[in-house]
């Protein structure tokens, strides 16, 4: 936890144990950062403090594991690592960027998607159906396992809440342009679930971002099954066999297609062809980052429906007030918290909140 004053003139004196007294969600190396820092802090204090009265909301899992994956890796009882290799699936598959010592977003320039991305045993298995309904008690079991499943739940969720659910229902081809990919680029595999939860629709995901590596631009991944395990005997390879073969006869597939830029920079071209009827922009850090403002107001002027998602309350609560500077408009859904937010607490937060990928929504 870094001091709260920090850069504010001075150097720092120490680690940042001082909580502040009022919300306890910030910290400071010494009584006189603190109070130089409260020109700044009494801003956002009042806010914070009714953030942090939602810890217990924020840690409730349905999971037997949810102590050890939220407040034991907070107060650091408890790491990434040691998490997910107590429940041997560190370095493995979807997990494999989910510690400090897994892949980076990099090494993605250097890989090509793979068939056996999600390289589980047959125990962890997500074979058990080719529908919702079905398929559900391996979502929620992967979930259990801290993996990135969140991702076609969020986005499934998001065109719930952008009361696009009853499109689905009409159209044959559901467009999305999903801003921001980072991690995501090391894991498409996993939105090849979204078939399950988008019977007889064809998806089409546009993946725009300036992570995406130069060669990779323009790229077309068709994603025509479910993921599998690494058992050669399982069901699940016999059912992603015939489901691949057949694929010219079925109505229900994902086509991903990456870009690299930003998306004001390359939304005339994708649209050509992809005119969406959603934008996602996961984990987004509108207020992070300024080249956030020209998308922002490209998403105003084409009136399309637009989700955002970020690891904290505080982070959309700041998202907002800069959508709101370019829009002079308030969001067009509240902040709220996401359902299938990440289960396992992101390590070394700024503040004392707790921070969940795609933690919480909010739409403009």
């Amino acid at each position: 936890m870094e001091c709260a004053g920090k850069g504010s003139g001075t150097r720092c004196l120490g680690p940042a144990r001082k909580r502040c007294g009022r919300c306890g969600a910030v910290s400071y190396c010494s009584a006189s950062h603190q109070i130089s820092h409260w020109k700044v802090h009494r801003e956002e204090c009042e806010r914070l403090e009714q953030q942090m009265k939602n810890l217990d909301l924020l840690n409730d899992f349905p999971f037997t594991f949810s102590q050890e994956s939220t407040v034991q890796i907070s107060e650091k009882q408890e790491s990434r690592c040691s998490f997910l290799r107590k429940r041997g699936i560190h370095q493995v598959g979807l997990w494999v960027c989910e510690c400090r010592c897994g892949a980076s977003v990099t090494s993605f320039g250097n890989s090509r998607l793979q068939s056996d991305t999600w390289n589980l045993s047959n125990i962890l298995c997500p074979c058990r159906g080719t529908t919702f309904a079905s398929r559900l008690p391996t979502f929620w079991f992967a979930l259990m396992n801290a993996s990135r499943i969140n991702l076609p739940l969020t986005v499934y969720h998001s065109i719930q809440l952008a009361g696009l659910g009853s499109l689905t229902s009409e159209i044959s081809k559901l467009c999305i342009h999903y801003l921001g990919p980072e991690k995501e680029l090391l894991q498409l595999a996993v939105f090849g679930e979204l078939r399950a939860l988008f019977p007889g629709v064809f998806v089409q995901i546009e993946l725009i971002g300036p992570a995406v590596p130069h060669h990779r631009d323009g790229d077309k991944i068709d994603l025509h099954s479910y993921a599998h395990c690494i058992e050669q005997d399982c069901d699940c390879r016999y059912k992603n066999e015939n489901t691949s073969c057949s694929i010219g006869h079925t109505s229900s597939a994902v086509t991903l297609q990456l870009h690299r830029g930003y998306y004001h920079d390359r939304f005339l071209d994708i649209s050509k062809d992809s005119h969406p009827h959603l934008v996602i922009a996961p984990n987004a850090g509108i207020a992070a980052y300024a080249s956030w403002l020209p998308t922002i107001e490209l998403i105003k002027e084409i009136n399309v429906p637009a989700v955002f998602s970020d690891y904290c309350e505080e982070a959309c609560n700041l998202a907002a007030c800069c959508i709101n500077a370019v829009t002079n408009q308030p969001p067009r859904l509240p902040i709220q918290l996401n359902p299938f937010r990440q289960p396992m607490v992101v390590e070394d937060s700024p503040l004392h909140l707790p921070c969940y990928s795609n933690c919480f929504l909010f739409a403009m």
